[in-house]
């Protein structure tokens, strides 16, 4: 029975980490500059003022936002518009990551407090920990950070000869 599992979980395992690795790449400094900047800081604060359940709550509006571009991607990508299908998808999954990320970083600890909450983030633990046991997600995990310190190696290989090439027109 494993042998018949075993290729799905990794094709499955492939699939993730590559989106995975996509949008995070994008994502997480966009994310990064986002919080750093004063004007989220009264919306940090007054997130941090609520109490656990409108906390909770708070988590439903990206969601509910964001969800419908899905459908409208597909629609978009059925009837030929594949780009901006895409790219919608693409700018919708990346707020939802981004606001929602951000938003348990901010509440963890509140979140925490409540009991269901605490319950269901700790069997969703316990499955990501089941998923990361498997070898097949393990093997794509180093082919996906083989991948991305390719790229960086690279991107850190153009920016190095672009300096090198401004030096020397400089120079004469």
């Amino acid at each position: 029975m494993t042998r018949i599992f075993k290729p799905f979980a990794f094709l499955v395992a492939a699939i993730y980490f590559l989106v995975d690795a996509a949008f995070w790449m994008i994502a997480r400094p966009v994310a990064r500059l986002l919080a750093d900047h004063w004007v989220f800081d009264r919306l940090r604060t007054w997130i941090i003022s609520l109490g656990p359940y409108p906390t909770l709550a708070l988590f439903v509006v990206p969601v509910l936002v964001l969800e419908p571009a899905k459908p409208v991607a597909a629609y978009l990508t059925a009837t030929g518009h594949v780009v901006s299908g895409l790219a919608i998808l693409g700018v919708a999954e990346i707020l939802k990551l981004m606001l929602i990320e951000r938003l348990f970083r901010i509440s963890r600890d509140k979140l925490m407090s409540i009991p269901a909450f605490a319950w269901g983030y700790g069997k969703f633990g316990q499955a990501r920990n089941w998923v990361e046991s498997r070898s097949a997600w393990q093997l794509m995990r180093r082919l996906s950070l083989s991948a991305q310190h390719a790229v960086r190696r690279y991107v850190l290989d153009i920016r190095a000869s672009r300096k090198r090439e401004r030096l020397s027109w400089q120079s004469r």
